[in-house]
């Protein structure tokens, strides 16, 4: 993968992204429930995702991010959180990882643009089966059900 040299970046710096984002997660209006989920939980919980990415991108399977993220989101329905601000959460966490990379990356050449692209590609296809995955856990929490 070209955007490799970008994936690693994001992993050195995951604490900072993470701790940015846990920030906006608890001042944001669409995502007002995570002010009563803990500053360290949150920030834990995306400093893994973020310091792992490179195996979330590649080496893990469908079966792991739906695992992973049924998980996360029967632990918002437990929490009292929306499913939309859940939702808006995801989305939040990979828009700060763009505004990271945007930042950081000066790409100049096509051939660091096109890894920037192909990045680009990976990573809204892993956030949407995140999003996906996570609703699936949020509602089957809320039916107290096994199968979604």
């Amino acid at each position: 993968m070209l955007g490799l040299r970008l994936v690693r970046l994001i992993e050195k710096h995951s604490e900072e992204i993470a701790a940015s984002l846990t920030t906006k997660l608890h001042t944001s209006e669409r995502s007002k429930g995570y002010r009563n989920v803990g500053e360290d939980e949150l920030r834990i919980a995306m400093v893994s995702l973020y310091a792992h990415l490179e195996e979330w991108l590649l080496n893990k399977s469908d079966g792991d991010v739906e695992r992973h993220f049924r998980e996360i989101g029967g632990r918002r329905a437990r929490q009292g959180i929306s499913s939309s601000q859940m939702a808006w959460a995801l989305m939040m966490s990979r828009s700060e990882l763009w505004a990271f990379v945007y930042r950081e990356s000066g790409a100049e050449k096509a051939l660091e643009l096109y890894g920037e692209l192909e990045l680009l590609e990976s990573l809204n296809g892993f956030f949407d089966r995140a999003i996906y995955y996570a609703l699936a856990g949020y509602e089957q929490q809320a039916r107290g059900s096994k199968a979604a």
